[in-house]
Order: C-alpha cells, then sequence, then structure tokens
C-alpha cells in the first residue's frame, strides 16, 4: 500500500482512538469535554500528568485500554509517517540520479533553456516528435506544476556553465535558449558558443530593439522573436487568410493527418544524384516536395522536375506521416 494512504488510514485510526476516549470519560466518570479531551490526550500520549480527578475502578481500566489502543495507534502514526518522509525523499533522490544517468548517456541531443509559455511549447513538440532533449529551468514552481512523464531536465540557472555541461553541452547536437530576457540569453549564447563551437544554437529575440544582431554576434545560429512572427501571422490573417489557414494545416498534424517535415538525402540513397521528376517521390510516395535545400544552404522553391537531387540536399516535404516515413526511410538508403 502506498504510504500517504497508510499514513491517511492510521490518523483516521487516531482520531477515532482520541474520540472514543473523549466519549468514555465523558460517560463513565461525567466530565466536561474539555477534562474528557485533556485526559484522552495525556494518556495516549503517555506524558504523565496528574489526573483531573480520582477515577472510579471502571474509568481506571478505560485508562488501561485507552493506553493500550492509543499508544499502539499512535505508534502506527508516528511509524507511517518517518517512512512517509523518508520513502519521498530516498524516492526523490533516486529518481533524481537516474535522469542525472540518463543525461550523461545522451548524445546529439539538444538542450532547452527556459519553461515558460515559449520553451512549453517547444518541449511538447519535441515530446510528441521524440526528439531527444534536456529542459534547464531555474523555477521549482514552473517545474513541478508543468513537469510530465519521462521528462529529463535540471533545475538550474542555464546562464552558469556548470549547468550547461551539466545537460551535455559539449555532446549536444543544438542549444535552444527561450527565456524572456533579452540579457540571459545572450549570455547563455556566449557561454554555449565557447563550450561547444560547432553547437547550433537558436536563440528568442527580445522586445528590445537590435537584440536579435547582438544574438547573432554573441554565436546564435538563427534568432527568432515570438513578437514579430506573432504580429506578422495577425496581420496575415486578416489580409491572407486562405494563407494561413494552409500553412496551420501544414504545421498542426495534431488536427490533420499532413504535416512537412525535412528530410536529408544520404550519399547511400537511391534518391541521389537522379533529377527531381525522376525520383518517383510523388507517384511512389504521394508526397509534394515544396522545396530543396542544397548542402551550399541555397535554398529552390517549388522545384521543377529537372531539379538535381544530391548527397546533403535537404527536401522540405509535404505529406501524409506514413508516407513521410516511407520518404525518410528512402533518403537514408
Amino acid at each position: 500500500m502506498d504510504p500517504g494512504r497508510r499514513l491517511k488510514i492510521s490518523l483516521w485510526l487516531l482520531l477515532l482512538v482520541i474520540c472514543g476516549g473523549v466519549i468514555g470519560y465523558r460517560f463513565l466518570e461525567r466530565l466536561s469535554f474539555l477534562d474528557a479531551l485533556y485526559m484522552t490526550v495525556i494518556t495516549v500520549s503517555t506524558v504523565g500528568f496528574k489526573e483531573v480527578i480520582e477515577f472510579s475502578p471502571v474509568g481506571r481500566l478505560f485508562t488501561i485500554l485507552l493506553i493500550v489502543f492509543g499508544v499502539g495507534t499512535a505508534l502506527l502514526v508516528f511509524t507511517n509517517i518517518t517512512q512517509w518522509v523518508v520513502e519521498g525523499e530516498l524516492s526523490q533522490l533516486l529518481g533524481r540520479r537516474r535522469v542525472e544517468k540518463r543525461i550523461e548517456r545522451l548524445e546529439d541531443h539538444y538542450i532547452l533553456c527556459g519553461f515558460g509559455r515559449v520553451g512549453r511549447l517547444i518541449a511538447r513538440e519535441f515530446s510528441r516528435q521524440r526528439v531527444p532533449f534536456v529542459l534547464i529551468e531555474k523555477d521549482h514552481e514552473a517545474l513541478a506544476r508543468y513537469r510530465w512523464e519521462d521528462l529529463l531536465f535540471i533545475q538550474g540557472d542555464a546562464t552558469e556553465e556548470g549547468t550547461l555541461i551539466q545537460a551535455g553541452v559539449k555532446k549536444a547536437k543544438g542549444l535552444i535558449t527561450a527565456l524572456p530576457s533579452d540579457a540571459e540569453n545572450l549570455l547563455i549564447t556566449l557561454t554555449a558558443r565557447d563550450l561547444n563551437p560547432d553547437l547550433y544554437i537558436l536563440a528568442r529575440g527580445g522586445e528590445k530593439e537590435g537584440s536579435e544582431r547582438k544574438l547573432e554576434r554573441a554565436g546564435a545560429n538563427k534568432v527568432i522573436s515570438p513578437y514579430y512572427i506573432g504580429g506578422l501571422r495577425m496581420a496575415h490573417t486578416i489580409l491572407k487568410p486562405t494563407v494561413v489557414d494552409f500553412i496551420e494545416i501544414a504545421t498542426r498534424s495534431e488536427s490533420l493527418e499532413l504535416e512537412m517535415d525535412e528530410i536529408q538525402i544520404e550519399p547511400a540513397s537511391p534518391l541521389a544524384n537522379i533529377a527531381l521528376g525522376d525520383s518517383g517521390i510523388r507517384q511512389e510516395h504521394g508526397v509534394i516536395i515544396v522545396a530543396i535545400k542544397k548542402g551550399s544552404g541555397a535554398m529552390i522553391f517549388n522545384p521543377t522536375s529537372e531539379a538535381s537531387l544530391e548527397p546533403g540536399d535537404r527536401l522540405v516535404a509535404m505529406g501524409e506521416p506514413e508516407q513521410l516515413k516511407r520518404l525518410e526511410g528512402r533518403a537514408c538508403g
């Protein structure tokens, strides 16, 4: 049985014993409620204070029974409290150690700094896509309120070098700093870039003008401002509602069986070094290729059938999840 449940049961038993003692003393010795409660408490707790009256033989026999049941119940309550506290702390300690070991084994994962509104959305999408990541958040209340199962997290300050090292920044694939403070995002970017020069860093831009440029100079690969994107989306919703509806259909796969994905062509893939029209992607997989990002970084939108597919190219594809998985398997070779 759960220690918390055992503790509740034992507390109810102790309350019943106290109520029984009060009723017994009032009925047998004609004590007032306060005197009966006083006698019951000092009897159960065995503190040995003076009795309020000289008890009759029946009252003394009742006191003996109350000591036997009361002391046993009080001892049970004390034991359950101790077990509940010790097991809870031990379980938390062991659980924390297991999380730390899982973090130590991670490689090519992502580090998410900040668990505010933006951070929670990122974490939820990462969890849905089964992307390995470690969350860093210093606010205990935010972690306790929104924590979900299998979340790898570190309660600490992401601006500190030791915290980033604990999160595996030297082995990580990328880092997202989503704190509302420009200063903290800037410091995290500087520290992470110093610890891992090859790390891909995505930073959240703030309200202040020029913060994007500062973050890029500090080492961020890309800076995104939620305020800019939110304002632009609101304007487009009014001016270009059909376009916005299409984007939502393509990006909110939880509501419709359609999503966009990024698929890289590996050297061993049968898609490598052929034209898009000869690949059979549209005919065999039912997937639409929206764009091709070349290895050089150039982006080809709405590619023609003559566009060549080369190793290292990334396909921006749209289709059903199963179709995209089959295409990804073919792209990997």
